[in-house]
């Protein structure tokens, strides 16, 4: 019997939810935040995409098959709400971790799949931390389709050791989101890599369990937000600059990106799509 890609995603997100959730109340901008809004920050006449800011994402094909039995379409989407210079690393970490190469944009095969990919990126020589907007008001279209059409979200985001609750030199990823047992498979690689991750749902600045962060507005609506300290990111590149990050990618980096993408085969591994 065949079975429909609309069928298989509403048992999926039944099963989702059959748990009650809590509703959180909308987060407003942080007080840093010069916008409310992604759509806020377009209409900033003082702004131009392509010279303050950029967007680059990507849709993969569907294919639906209903008479052959079969529903193919990517399950996990990875976006970076605040890549660029702003929080810098997680531009390059979104296009590997989705499985391209952040230098050539190539894609990856030998890595495994490829995913859909969203990033907002900051690209002035400085001042771009003007260009934050939280993840919980990001309204950008593209960014809604890419995590309205996934099961899953990754969200690359960086953060302070401070903000973490950590010693100012330490390198640590805390893992948030609302999917719990995704933020159990990342801890599980990142710490059989050998980083120091763990689960920062108790930490109010960087839990990621808003219902309206990008992160968790998914078919099932959860996600996993990384939140990475700056000494980890900055462990990643050999120079540590816009310009050449993604042309300086090291082995901490793609041990990063190897890690994050085994977790991502994992949980799609109990998500079972014929």
């Amino acid at each position: 019997m065949s079975t429909s890609r609309r069928a298989v995603l509403g048992m999926l997100a039944t099963a989702a939810v059959a748990g009650p959730l809590v509703t959180l109340p909308a987060a407003p901008a942080l007080a840093a935040d010069l916008y409310d809004s992604n759509t806020d920050l377009y209409a900033d006449p003082d702004l131009a995409e392509g010279v303050d800011y950029a967007r680059r994402f990507r849709r993969h094909a569907l294919l639906d098959n209903a008479n052959a039995g079969t529903v193919a379409f990517p399950r996990t989407a990875i976006i970076a709400p605040h890549g660029g210079g702003i929080e810098g690393g997680t531009s390059e970490l979104c296009l590997a971790i989705a499985g391209y190469h952040p230098a050539t944009l190539a894609a990856t095969p030998a890595a495994g799949p490829v995913h859909d990919y969203w990033m907002f990126e900051g690209i002035r020589s400085s001042g771009n931390g003007e260009l934050h907007v939280t993840a919980s008001n990001c309204d950008d279209t593209p960014a809604l389709s890419v995590a309205a059409g996934a099961l899953n979200v990754v969200a690359l985001h960086g953060c302070t050791p401070g903000t973490a609750g950590l010693p100012s030199n330490a390198q640590a990823v805390a893992v948030g989101g609302r999917n719990a047992a995704f933020r159990a498979a990342l801890i599980t690689a990142y710490t059989a890599a050998g980083f120091t991750a763990f689960d920062a749902t108790g930490i109010s600045a960087i839990a990621g369990t808003a219902t309206n962060n990008i992160v968790n507005r998914t078919l099932l609506g959860m996600g996993a937000q990384l939140e990475i300290t700056t000494p980890l990111r900055t462990a990643m590149f050999g120079t540590n600059t816009v310009a050449q990050r993604r042309n300086t990618t090291n082995t901490v980096f793609w041990n990063f990106v190897a890690a994050t993408r085994t977790s991502i085969a994992a949980i799609e591994a109990t998500q079972p799509i014929p």
